[in-house]
């Protein structure tokens, strides 16, 4: 019953523009304080489970992430929509979520010390090169557009600058203000260069908002499972990557949803649809982000080192509850680190009849809406949304304002996503470099500095291959085009 109410009531939340994952458990946590540790733990993971599936809704249905770990699944979930499968779009992201949500929690289960032992492992170099890594998924980002890809990177990247530096405490680009001090809160990003796009192309064009297919006929849960299974391989391999990325304190559900999605392009015969309508990316982002919330745990129970935003608050509670995390926690208290994991595996369990329900009535009613009604109504909640993560009216500006910029960039041809990309891998890279010269400088040789241990060269080799793969497909078919047009000659 507690994984049942802790579900909904995450879907709820997590599918509000502007009210995340971390809002979701934030606000309902002083709930669990009065109740048995394992009941309290049972209920914030079947928040946290829900809230970071219900970002697929609005994802999907109105073109704006409910949660960061939701923004790859605007990349196709919105376009199925438009063209009238919005309804086989959330039974395709609920049959993900599931599948990563149980490999995540398996994880957990079985092999949470390893990996967390391998978490401890990545120092500011190796987090260095991770964030440039997640920089060169940029070219996947600008559906062939790669130049204006790292221009919206670039324009992140500098965004991210703005207020106290993360090391040294320097105060940059704030033009006197105090409001600045805290930076560009990046939901407040989020929401803008997303969601006020839609909005005054909502309010700007007679079309309906979404179209209903001819298929449409109910969950679409046969259709939706036969691609699914066509895609098993994209599916594992995503949630894989998820748990992967979520022990990795910092890098959280967004970096391991656009990583999964870049890999499942990079992989898929069908590659010129994504960003198109594309199944096959909904299935790899989804199935990757919902397998953060087993991953992510991982190093919060083992280390004490929160994987994710929404992991910080519940080591808050674990706390309160006077539970000490670390490797003796799965001894000294096994009981209750067991029944977490196991009701955290009846919420995931829980989000495929829950999230049908859910999902199919969210889609009809946002069918059903006339535009009169829908625009004000996502405005009013993009704005609630955005003032109630930080209580500043400041942050409202700015969303508003990046909005705007963000509706000319994307007529000129510029995403949304490179730019948001920037804005969150900006401080990872910029911490983790700073952290890395000072300690090369320390050792009389910055340069090799950067290019030790295994780690730190894996990803370096990983890098080249992602900057070069591409060029090398771009030439191979280059030139059997060249072949094939001699050959007809």
């Amino acid at each position: 019953m507690l994984a049942f109410i802790g579900v909904a009531a995450g879907i709820v939340i997590g599918g509000l523009p502007g009210l995340s994952a971390t809002m979701a458990v934030a606000v309902l946590v002083p709930i669990t304080f009065g109740m048995e540790p394992s009941s309290g733990l049972i209920m914030l993971g079947a928040i946290y489970t829900g809230a970071i599936y219900g970002g697929a809704y609005s994802a999907i249905l109105v073109n704006t992430p409910g949660t960061p770990s939701a923004i790859a699944t605007t990349f196709d979930g919105y376009p199925m929509a438009k063209r009238g499968d919005g309804d086989l779009a959330v039974t395709l992201a609920t049959l993900s979520s599931v599948v990563g949500g149980l490999t995540g929690a398996f994880a957990l289960l079985t092999l949470a010390p390893a990996l967390a032992t391998i978490a401890l492992k990545f120092g500011s170099v190796e987090y260095f090169w991770l964030a440039i890594l997640g920089l060169t998924l940029i070219s996947a980002l600008s559906d062939g557009a790669t130049l204006k890809g790292f221009i919206g990177a670039s324009l992140g990247l500098l965004l991210s600058t703005v207020g106290v530096a993360v090391v040294g405490g320097d105060v940059r680009y704030t033009f006197g203000s105090s409001l600045l001090l805290g930076g560009v809160e990046i939901i407040s990003a989020l929401i803008g260069l997303y969601c006020i796009p839609v909005l005054i192309d909502l309010v700007a064009t007679p079309d309906p908002h979404l179209r209903i297919s001819q298929k449409s006929g109910g969950f679409r849960l046969r259709e939706a499972m036969g691609l699914a299974l066509r895609s098993k391989f994209n599916m594992l391999r995503s949630a894989v990557i998820g748990t992967i990325v979520a022990i990795l304190p910092g890098a959280g559900g967004s970096i391991a949803s656009l990583v999964a999605y870049s890999e499942a392009r990079r992989s898929s015969p069908r590659r010129e649809n994504f960003g198109k309508g594309e199944p096959d990316g909904i299935l790899a982002t989804e199935s990757a982000n919902n397998a953060t919330v087993g991953g992510g745990f991982i190093p919060t129970l083992v280390l004490g080192i929160p994987g994710t935003p929404p992991d910080a608050i519940i080591l808050g509670a674990l706390l309160v509850q006077g539970i000490r995390t670390g490797p003796e926690l799965f001894a000294e208290n096994a009981s209750i680190s067991y029944t977490f994991i196991y009701g955290l595996l009846i919420a995931t369990f829980m989000l495929l009849p829950m999230g049908l329900i859910i999902g199919r009535y969210a889609f009809k009613s946002i069918i059903g809406i006339p535009k009169a009604i829908l625009a004000p109504t996502i405005a009013f909640m993009t704005v609630i949304g955005t003032f109630a993560i930080r209580n500043n009216i400041w942050d409202v500006l700015i969303m508003l304002v990046l909005g705007v910029i963000g509706w000319f960039l994307n007529r000129a041809g510029i995403k949304p996503s490179p730019i948001v990309l920037g804005l969150i891998l900006g401080p990872i890279a910029e911490q983790g470099f700073v952290q890395a010269f000072l300690m090369g400088q320390a050792q009389g040789n910055v340069l090799a500095f950067f290019f030790t241990g295994p780690i730190a060269l894996s990803i370096v080799a990983i890098i080249v291959v992602a900057m070069v793969y591409p060029l090398i497909g771009q030439t191979m078919r280059w030139r059997r085009g060249l072949n094939t047009r001699q050959s007809d000659d």
